[in-house]
């Protein structure tokens, strides 16, 4: 299974930029491209409906500002979608953050941090591990590390 990428805008590109840097490092397919639901809202609907069936196991949308993005896509599909607002010129995210975590009953859209592309990744290969065991064993090792450093940081004190 994959997991889309999917941007409302290219100027997006740096937080898929960060995204596929975590699936490369976990070996996870991935696909990634530009759609606004705004713009163009038949692409979305289209993507989104197909998605399952074209092999994706969650999408993640990244959209700023009026960021409808996540909520169009899980609107159509059953897969989960993870959605990442982003922090623009305008009130710093904060508007992004509230129309991608404030999904009405039915359709939900998970939500990381504004900006938090990194997390979204991981959240999205912690859904594909739960049926892809070589890849629930790299996420403990990821795990290990995460430990590593903090104990690591503490001798450096």
């Amino acid at each position: 299974m994959k997991i889309a990428v999917i941007m409302g805008s290219i100027s997006d590109r740096q937080i898929s930029d960060d995204i596929v840097k975590v699936f490369d490092k976990f070996g996870v397919e991935y696909e990634v491209e530009v759609i606004s639901a705004h713009r163009t809202p038949q692409r979305a609907f289209e993507f989104s409906k197909n998605a399952k069936e074209n092999g994706f196991g969650a999408i993640i949308s990244i959209a700023g500002k009026a960021a409808h993005l996540g909520g169009v896509l899980a609107a159509n599909t059953t897969i989960p979608v993870i959605g990442v607002p982003v922090k623009s010129s305008t009130l710093d995210g904060l508007d992004a953050l509230l129309a991608t975590v404030q999904m009405p009953s039915g359709v939900p859209v998970a939500t990381v941090a504004i900006n938090g592309g990194k997390n979204a990744a991981l959240l999205a290969i912690q859904i594909l591990a739960l049926s892809d065991e070589k890849l629930s064993q790299k996420l403990l090792d990821y795990k290990k590390e995460l430990e590593e450093d903090v104990v690591k940081m503490n001798k450096e004190l």
